[in-house]
């Protein structure tokens, strides 16, 4: 079978799991023995896999001097919103040759992680199989923009039961949690100390509560994250930096296992619904226990009392 991916590439030192997801997913097809084309930029790289750059150059490549990010910047331009805007005509364009090759026999399948992209084309390409792996909530709004696109054609992979909930009508193909390259994640045996946290420093992703469960519980606690710079991280998380409380910043991916293997539990207290959360199957694969919040997909990943503990509270999560 000749399959093509396609996922929205992150800026540097971004935490962005549906790239990691769609890269895993490309190598293990290809394995496989199954043709595997991955649409992306000029440049990028992925060992067994073929890439179709179509041209494109990265956003952060010169042209004409300059970056195309930034010849479009102006003092009245929010660059934040330009970015999005002008990353959308970039995704449009290699969605637009994907299903171009597919129209011409090229592939039998085409695999999307960011779906809204790429709805109007798979309505509007009945005959060309589409799949979409959803990795955000269904929020009301979003699956009544799902509902106003469904056709035949495209098939649905939801990432947890739980984020189905929402949306129970769409045509989902199957619920396939995510997963993550063992090799990267060695099992240790040796028991760990203190308290682990990784994720982007926001409310949803609980670092403030993170930092209570461990005062509450005398332990120690290393935090591990992009830098913000907003009221919340002034007001609720660097205040609490100390000898027991340390952050270490962003750390790359393939360096995280050595902090896993080291801590005596990876803490999640989510406030949000997370559909899947990739760091608790990565602690669970150094041999870490996860305490997390009775959130989104935990009840489905954390067994209670064997791989982690399910609880409601900060108090919970210290005891």
């Amino acid at each position: 079978m000749a399959s093509a991916h396609f996922t929205t590439p992150p800026p540097k030192g971004v935490i962005y799991a549906p790239m990691d997801v769609a890269v895993s997913i490309g190598k293990g097809l290809a394995k496989k023995g199954h043709q595997v084309t991955l649409y992306a930029p000029v440049g990028t790289e992925v060992e067994g896999i073929k890439i179709e750059t179509c041209d494109l150059i990265p956003l952060k490549q010169k042209y004409g001097g300059e970056t195309i990010l930034k010849q479009m910047v102006s003092e009245e331009d929010n660059i934040s919103k330009l970015q999005e805007r002008v990353e959308h005509y970039w995704d449009e364009f290699l969605l637009a040759n994907m299903f171009r090759a597919a129209e011409e026999r090229l592939l039998d399948l085409l695999h999307i992680h960011p779906a809204a992209r790429a709805l109007a084309l798979s309505l509007s390409h009945p005959d060309i199989p589409v799949v979409f792996t959803l990795h955000d909530p269904l929020s009301l709004w979003r699956a009544k923009i799902y509902e106003m696109f469904q056709s035949p054609n495209q098939h649905y992979v939801s990432i947890s039961d739980n984020q189905r909930k929402p949306a129970p009508y769409l045509n989902y193909a199957a619920t396939i949690y995510n997963g993550i390259d063992l090799s990267q994640f060695p099992f240790s045996k040796k028991p760990g100390g203190g308290f682990l946290w990784v994720g982007r420093m926001i409310p949803a992703k609980g670092p403030a509560e993170a930092i209570q469960a461990t005062l509450q519980a005398e332990e120690k606690l290393t935090l591990i994250g992009p830098e913000a710079d907003d009221s919340y991280w002034h007001q609720d998380i660097e205040p609490y930096f100390s000898e027991n409380i340390k952050y270490i910043g962003h750390m790359p991916r393939e360096k995280l296992f050595n902090y896993y293997q080291n801590a005596k539990a990876l803490l999640v207290p989510i406030n949000w619904e997370e559909p899947f959360g990739l760091v608790m199957i990565e602690a669970m694969s150094c041999g870490t226990p996860v305490i997390a919040f009775r959130r989104g997909s935990v009840p489905e990943i954390v067994i209670h009392g064997k791989t982690g503990f399910v609880v409601d509270t900060v108090s919970e999560m210290a005891d």
